[in-house]
């Protein structure tokens, strides 16, 4: 998935009273996010499993899976993801044991809209400060594609989600060829134009928010390919090729 814009959240609302569900739907989207709902823990992690979410608001006391379970889970499995904890007056829990627990945030029950809007914006403002960081920090300057450091840390994870949720990953290995003796005839300034136009050929061939496109190093280039068979697969790397060969980019 190549750098989306981080100003729109996603949330998950947990809560096992309908009314509360809904009061923190409808406020979320208010605020412009978009949001689900969940009726407990269980719920809420199904729902994970299948679908990223930025922020999870959910209740401490519910059935089956209650939130102290689920803050859990989600720090252990879902570490990108904030947490706000809701408690009632009567709780054994204290906004210390719930952020030492993983959540980011806390607020009591009845609900004080400020209050709780005041919350969302403050995570959103932290969220947007490490997606820019991570940007920088996992981003190829020349081509706008991952870097060679993304896809080191983030193939295993990749494999591993793919493997938890019984679906194929493929990864594609690109390079130019020839590439030094191009870059030695026509100059590095025209080099750096075709190592950025093969990434945006990439780009076009992948599917946006679902597969990956990374700079690897000099003139190599890789993609990982997700919830997809050989032959789909096999079709992106030629749909690529061919794009690449039509353009006859030499100067």
């Amino acid at each position: 998935m190549n750098q989306p814009k981080q100003s729109q959240q996603s949330a998950l609302c947990v809560d096992d009273d309908r009314e509360l569900r809904e009061l923190l739907h409808e406020l979320i989207g208010q605020m412009g996010h978009t949001s689900e709902t969940a009726v407990d823990g269980v719920n809420a992690l199904e729902k994970m499993e299948k679908k990223h979410f930025d922020i999870v608001i959910t209740d401490i006391n519910m059935p089956r899976l209650d939130g102290i379970g689920l803050i859990k889970r989600i720090a252990a499995d879902f570490s990108d993801t904030d947490v706000i904890a809701i408690t009632g007056y009567q709780t054994e829990y204290n906004y210390t044991d719930i952020i030492a627990l993983g959540a980011s945030d806390f607020i009591s029950k009845p609900i004080n809209i400020d209050e709780f809007e005041a919350k969302i914006k403050r995570i959103v403002r932290e969220r947007n400060m490490r997606f820019e960081l991570r940007r920088l920090s996992t981003c190829d300057a020349l081509t706008g594609l991952y870097n060679r450091r993304h896809l080191d840390d983030n193939l295993q994870n990749e494999a591993i989600r793919a493997s938890r949720q019984h679906y194929d990953l493929y990864l594609l290995l690109i390079d130019i060829d020839n590439f030094k003796v191009y870059n030695d005839k026509y100059g590095h300034q025209q080099g750096d134009r075709l190592l950025q136009e093969l990434a945006r050929i990439i780009l076009r061939s992948i599917r946006e928010n679902v597969d990956s496109g990374y700079r690897y190093g000099g003139d190599e280039f890789a993609a990982t390919i997700l919830h997809a068979n050989p032959q789909q697969a096999l079709m992106v790397a030629e749909r690529l090729r061919t794009e690449y060969n039509a353009k006859n980019l030499v100067p």
